[in-house]
């Protein structure tokens, strides 16, 4: 199927696992000739995939002396950009996009290389709500621009529809009567109706290869380099009206919307109890997301100067096994990085993304709905991809053909799109989409061998969640 016509040129910066594997889904889905599509990129790899569809490739690092120089002969008005890339700075393309009247999509908003980790910033100014605010505050300088989807890939992207789906689900089933909302002041109205706590973005990656992860290596079914980056920035969450105490370690920010805290310790370090269908419980990472703050966000509910609602949010992903073992090594040697990495994809032989929203709190206890696509239903749907790259490219995809279908709407993020249209386009490369109630609470098992200090009286505090 053809989702869309697009006329326009279509540069695509960056050609990793993501962009290697969306570049068939674009040819599959969007209704524009091959020569009009150019690959601008660091690095040599994927220089045979795009040969073997015939796609321009310019292998060029973009910096900020030269973004502007490179790029500005390549777009013009009613062109597209897309950005796949790391250690370029996504608020740069963005104006650059905006300037020349072209559209824009980007998975997450990148600084320049080494912002992440750049020890002349305070923890606040490196944390993913820094860099989505830097972003937001172009809003209201190109509204009626050409449209600049923020963060639409897996996640963020992908999971604040499954959160829209999973709230009317709730809904029907305990009876609360919703039509669909229309704008996040509907959308907050329904959340807060329905009593959800806790949103975790859970997800379990079982996904094994026939090569096991040697020493000085990081192994991983996705960019190491983005899992890396953001695992070393501040863990973050979006912080809820129901939470009794900040952690000890807990920080807010001193500007921007206030939906958000930070931890004084990476992602990468810090775990938390969650739970998936398959899975059951387990723990995950906490590793900083811009769906963290959005969804925090756009779910608040405002009385005057006061949050009478908003709920706690945050990334809670056990990766493949690999990749386990890989963080635990690079933690050990202070975050450097090993020396040698290697993108899981040919030699996977079995297992599965487990990727959902778990949504806690209401009258039925918990609620996870999302996509389970198994290593073998990725390869039968979409070359260049493995499970978990798939859910992340469908994304993309869905985004591009909603942009197109919406020119002009300015910068927009992943929760303000039509979720129904999206999730249209994603459904059938999603493998089994499922839905599933659970008693699980974090309280559960717990003091069996220790005593801790948690809380008895309300299950969904952050506190029981976090693994100390």
């Amino acid at each position: 199927m053809k989702h869309v016509s697009f006329s326009g040129r279509l540069v695509m910066v960056g050609f990793g696992s993501i962009g290697q594997g969306v570049l068939p889904l674009i040819l599959r889905h969007i209704d524009m000739p091959s020569d009009k599509i150019t690959i601008v990129t660091a690095e040599e790899r994927g220089h045979d995939v795009a040969d073997e569809y015939k796609i321009r490739f310019e292998k060029i690092a973009l910096t900020r002396d030269n973004y502007r120089q490179v790029l500005q002969p390549m777009l013009g008005k009613g062109d597209y950009l897309l950005n796949l890339s790391v250690d370029v700075s996504s608020v740069a393309l963005i104006e650059l996009a905006q300037e020349l009247g072209a559209m824009y999509l980007d998975t997450c908003i990148e600084p320049w290389a080494g912002g992440y980790t750049d020890p002349g910033k305070t923890p606040s100014q490196r944390s993913n709500y820094a860099l989505r605010d830097s972003a937001r505050t172009l809003i209201e300088k190109y509204k009626g621009g050409p449209t600049a989807v923020l963060t639409h890939g897996a996640n963020p992207g992908l999971v604040s529809h499954f959160v829209k789906d999973a709230m009317l689900q709730i809904a029907r089933d305990t009876g609360v009567t919703a039509t669909v909302p229309k704008d996040r002041t509907g959308w907050g109205a329904l959340a807060k109706e329905l009593g959800v706590k806790v949103i975790h973005i859970a997800e379990r990656d079982t996904q094994v290869s026939n090569t096991p992860k040697a020493r000085d290596e990081f192994v991983n079914t996705w960019s190491i380099d983005g899992f890396v980056g953001e695992g070393c920035q501040p863990a973050e969450l979006g912080w809820g009206s129901h939470e009794k105490q900040l952690p000890e370690d807990g920080r807010r920010h001193d500007f921007g919307c206030d939906a958000a805290i930070y931890l004084l310790r990476p992602g990468a370090s810090t775990k938390v109890r969650t739970w998936t269908p398959l899975e059951g419980p387990f723990h995950g990472f906490l590793i900083t997301h811009n769906e963290a703050i959005s969804i925090a966000d756009y779910y608040s509910v405002t009385q005057g100067d006061k949050v009478a609602y908003r709920p706690t949010v945050h990334y809670a992903y056990h990766p493949c096994d690999d990749a386990v073992l890989s963080v635990h090594e690079v933690a050990g040697k202070n975050w450097d990085m090993q020396s040698r990495k290697r993108l899981m994809m040919d030699e996977i032989t079995s297992g599965m993304d487990e990727l959902g929203v778990l949504l806690m709190g209401h009258k039925k206890g918990a609620y996870w709905y999302g996509s389970r696509l198994t290593i073998e239903q990725a390869r039968k749907l979409a070359p260049h991809n493995n499970a978990t790259s798939l859910q992340v490219t469908v994304a993309v995809l869905a985004g591009l053909v909603w942009a197109m279908e919406n020119p002009n709407r300015g910068l927009i993020e992943a929760d303000e799109l039509d979720h129904a249209r999206i999730m249209d386009v994603c459904r059938p490369y999603l493998g089994e989409m499922a839905g599933e109630y659970s008693d699980w609470t974090p309280l559960q098992d717990r003091e069996n061998l220790f005593p801790e200090d948690i809380d008895r009286d309300d299950p969904w505090q952050f506190k029981n969640f976090r693994v100390v």
